[in-house]
């Protein structure tokens, strides 16, 4: 192809690009490592409607963020254009593009060096493997075995790996013939443009029940606080309105005070301590002293 015809397509590329990044608020950049192509295809037709996935070579994409100054800093974004990547440009909030990134991960094989997506624990039960080598390479990875009934068991559920931890090659071969899946393959973003704010995979990776939790608690904390000091608010002014009833009616009652509240509350007390009175009356006439009777006579 002609070195001319070449350059062309690079420059409309480019343009394309260019075109994309300004029509777009966020720009995500996600690594290709160990995704699948029918993954990726996946994934564009599921979030067609609102993310635009396009994997481009990083010097095309260098170009094009240069060419959008006044949108994007090209010096922030330069440390993260290496690599295989796939673009994203979207207008949608960055954590919850993460968080559908993530949910549309698989289970996977592992191979050597594969790092564990959670506690790997084997089972205890039946391998379906026959006796024979097999059971030197469970117990080489440290699961306990006997032979039963013609198969291997193996003895107890047991942790062969941590989440986060590397998969030795051994404990790949093993893995895969029991026929267990330690590995998330799909999309994982490295970091999202926002705005001139770059937010990097750690931030991106939220825990949606945690923070439900932790608003959930400051906003009772808040609820509880706006009620102690009496600051009243849309969502606390009928409970304030109850408690100001009550207390203005404790201090009415106490105090003696008859309101059409009150009245009734009043006259019951009223009438219960002249019962209680009138019950004492035979006990303090029985408690007359002599000087009292000599008066008396």
């Amino acid at each position: 192809m002609p070195s001319q015809q070449v350059l062309q397509q690079k420059v409309k590329k480019v343009e394309e690009i260019t075109h994309l990044i300004k029509q777009h608020k966020v720009i995500g950049i996600a690594s290709l490592q160990k995704v699948r192509a029918s993954q990726l295809q996946e994934f564009k037709k599921n979030l067609a409607d609102i993310v635009y996935m396009r994997v481009i070579k990083n010097t095309l994409m260098k170009t094009a963020v240069e060419n959008c100054k006044e949108k994007v800093d090209p010096e922030k974004l330069a440390g993260y254009l290496t690599g295989s990547n796939v673009y994203l440009f979207t207008n949608l909030n960055p954590f919850k593009l993460a968080l559908l990134l993530e949910k549309g991960k698989v289970k996977t094989t592992a191979k050597a060096g594969d790092i564990a997506a959670f506690d790997v624990i084997v089972p205890a039960g039946n391998t379906g493997q026959a006796p024979g080598p097999i059971i030197s390479q469970l117990n080489a990875v440290g699961l306990p075995t006997r032979i039963e009934a013609g198969s291997v068991w193996i003895n107890k559920d047991t942790l062969v790996v941590r989440k986060g931890e590397a998969i030795s090659e051994r404990l790949a071969a093993v893995l895969s013939k029991l026929g267990i899946k330690p590995v998330e393959a799909g999309l994982s973003m490295k970091i999202a443009y926002d705005e001139g704010l770059i937010i990097t995979q750690e931030q991106l990776q939220i825990d949606v029940n945690e923070t439900k939790e932790g608003i959930g608690k400051a906003y009772a904390d808040v609820f509880m606080l706006a009620l102690s000091i009496a600051y009243p608010t849309p969502e606390n002014m009928g409970m304030l309105m109850q408690i100001a009833h009550k207390e203005a009616y404790a201090l009415a009652f106490n105090a003696g005070v008859p309101t059409k509240e009150t009245v009734a509350d009043l006259v019951r007390k009223a009438h219960m301590q002249m019962l209680s009175l009138s019950s004492r009356l035979p006990t303090l006439e029985g408690k007359t002293t002599p000087e009292e009777k000599a008066e008396k006579s």
